[in-house]
């Protein structure tokens, strides 16, 4: 029967269990095929995703073994003190860890500082914030300011997820740094150290509850 809608002669469609076989076949292979490529691109994802993440934490164990050698090497018999996660807002920043010997922090030097970086931060913001921080406990120079500021600039890299910098404070009252287990620099001024470390274990930091993290009282 030919029936007729808006001015069109329109054939019926006869649905015969043939045509029905026909199209549930070809909708199952379109529907399987779309499932396959999806599920293949789902998995490449994952897999260059857990890839990264394993190069990233051996790349980062690799330059915490070093850096034990390094601490070592200024602080004898260096044991954790203390660690902690530092947060600004909802972001996890880096985690802290504080090594001394034998693990007793006795609030001078030798002792070292080691950052562990969670994201992606740009060298001169770590040391432009490095001298906000240095500020907050007491006033300092311009003179020291500029200086300071101009050093750590130098020393300080731009860090990702995993980067390590470490710090120590040796028994003279100088600063070495390492990134990623190699050497960056040497501070000889004994202010300079004083100031620096004071920026997580003074009694004036303005972080007083990573700074009980740091000296194992959290």
């Amino acid at each position: 029967m030919v029936t007729k809608k808006n001015g069109f002669l329109r054939k019926p469609v006869i649905y015969t269990p043939s045509w029905f076989l026909h199209y549930v076949k070809n909708a199952s292979a379109f529907s399987t095929s779309h499932v396959n490529k999806t599920a293949a691109a789902f998995t490449f994802a994952m897999f260059v995703s857990i890839s990264l993440s394993g190069l990233t934490m051996s790349n980062n164990a690799s330059a915490q073994e070093y850096d034990s050698e390094n601490i070592n090497e200024y602080v004898p018999n260096a044991k954790l003190v203390g660690k902690g996660m530092f947060s600004y807002y909802f972001w996890d920043v880096y985690t802290g860890e504080l090594f001394a010997s034998e693990g007793k922090y006795a609030d001078k030097p030798p002792f070292a500082l080691r950052l562990t970086y969670q994201r992606d931060l740009e060298g001169k913001k770590i040391a432009e914030r490095s001298i906000d921080e240095m500020k907050k406990q007491g006033d300092i120079a311009a003179e020291d300011a500029d200086k300071w500021l101009s050093l750590m600039e130098r020393i300080f890299p731009d860090v990702s997820e995993g980067d390590v910098i470490t710090g120590i404070a040796t028994k003279e009252g100088t600063s070495v740094f390492y990134v990623n287990g190699e050497k960056a620099d040497e501070i000889s001024d004994k202010t300079f150290t004083q100031r620096f470390f004071d920026i997580w274990l003074s009694d004036e930091t303005s972080e007083p509850k990573f700074r009980k993290k740091l000296l194992g009282k959290d």
